[in-house]
């Protein structure tokens, strides 16, 4: 039989995967934002520009790369900072459901006791 600390223990871990989980999805979903896909209307018009004023294209095609990889970069790193932002409110929010479900299991098993005593007298 589990006792208490193995429990608490896999419980915690149970806990920490579903964190992660959760923030994986809402940061993926967050990164990218307007900022990022006005910087790509941006980078997408200097293009454009670049090509109707006859400039190279090994100019256009390094303004067009060094613009993708700015926008990949960015979403990146605003991923991770998201990611840590999440994980930490999931975590939170995960532990207190368990804590209030542990209070509510308690207090079932507290009124079930005081049932069975007052049956008994």
């Amino acid at each position: 039989m589990m006792d208490v600390a193995e429990v608490a223990e896999q419980v915690s871990g149970e806990t920490e995967r579903m964190a992660t989980q959760r923030a994986k999805i809402r940061a993926r979903t967050a990164k990218w934002d307007l900022d990022i896909a006005i910087f790509l209307f941006i980078v997408l018009i200097i293009v454009i520009i670049l090509l109707f004023q006859d400039f190279g294209i090994e100019i256009v095609a390094s303004v067009a790369i060094f613009g993708l990889a700015m926008v990949w970069l960015v979403g990146w790193r605003r991923g991770k900072q998201l990611y840590r932002r999440f994980y930490d409110e999931e975590l939170a929010k995960l532990e207190q459901e368990l804590k209030k479900s542990v209070e509510e299991t308690i207090e079932d098993m507290v009124k079930k006791a005081l049932l069975r005593k007052r049956w008994q007298q």
